[in-house]
């Protein structure tokens, strides 16, 4: 598919998408937001996709809002922020939490405003040891937006969520490592075989399952422990009836590697 601000591609499973205007260090505008949109549908519709790789292009993953894009002049009309958070970036975070995979972010450089928080919407991200994550929100008069503000006290507790928020101070990816944050840091020229590494796991993975096990941890904080063992319970039931199980107790069995379709 042909886009002018993404990469796009989908082989062997996986759909891998590049956020791709290197030169404004792939920050967001309307544009990007409706290709990355087309995209996902397709990542929604197509039954053989089992994962999903977001990533930039050059040295930076995403600047966040490219502000070029909805300029505020002297004595203009003043923007309507909340209907841009509305319409764009709340649905992109909730398609992607929700997305029923696997969806892997590799940072490759500076991650900052909503990109920072496109990362920390991703169920897995690596970053590149280079990379900082910068909650630059304080530094325009904003908050944390695109769900960064639930999500950083749930991976950090609330005093480095704060400290974060509200200094704007970069954050080295070693630290985002060490304060659980993001799954790994690594060589920048790891990088890009550790995020294809593991995205081929994805892909060749049981899918339902995986999908599963991120719906129970995403919510786990708004339930009980009664209603999770409820939820456990329930998901169980559903899966040991899937073929993906029958398979993998079998391959377990038999000393082979499992062939998993996904379902």
């Amino acid at each position: 598919m042909a886009f002018e601000t993404i990469l796009f591609s989908i082989d062997g499973g996986a759909a891998r998408l590049a956020l791709n205007r290197p030169d404004r260090l792939n920050s967001f505008t309307v544009e990007m937001h409706g290709e990355i949109a087309e995209a996902l549908t397709t990542v929604e519709q197509d039954k053989s996709v089992r994962t999903l790789l977001i990533t930039g292009a050059g040295r930076g993953f995403c600047a966040g809002q490219d502000l070029s894009d909805r300029a505020v002049t002297p004595g203009g009309a003043a923007p309507d922020l909340g209907e841009s958070v509305e319409k764009r970036y709340n649905p992109l975070i909730r398609r992607l939490t929700s997305l029923p995979m696997p969806v892997v972010a590799a940072v490759n450089g500076v991650a900052a405003g909503a990109g920072a928080s496109l990362a920390f919407a991703s169920d897995i991200v690596i970053a590149a040891k280079s990379a900082k994550f910068i909650m630059s929100f304080a530094n325009i008069g904003l908050v944390p937006d695109s769900g960064s503000s639930w999500a950083l006290p749930r991976l950090a507790g609330q005093a480095r969520a704060l400290g974060l928020a509200l200094t704007g101070d970069p954050l080295p990816a070693e630290t985002a490592q060490e304060w659980g944050l993001i799954w790994k840091c690594v060589d920048d020229d790891r990088l890009a075989d550790e995020a294809n590494a593991l995205v081929a796991k994805f892909a060749s993975a049981p899918t339902k399952g995986l999908a599963e096990t991120k719906k129970l941890i995403r919510a786990a904080f708004a339930r009980s422990l009664d209603e999770q063992l409820d939820l456990e319970r329930d998901r169980m039931r559903e899966l040991g009836r899937s073929e993906d199980y029958r398979e993998g107790v079998d391959a377990f069995l038999a000393k082979r590697k499992p062939a998993f379709k996904g379902r």
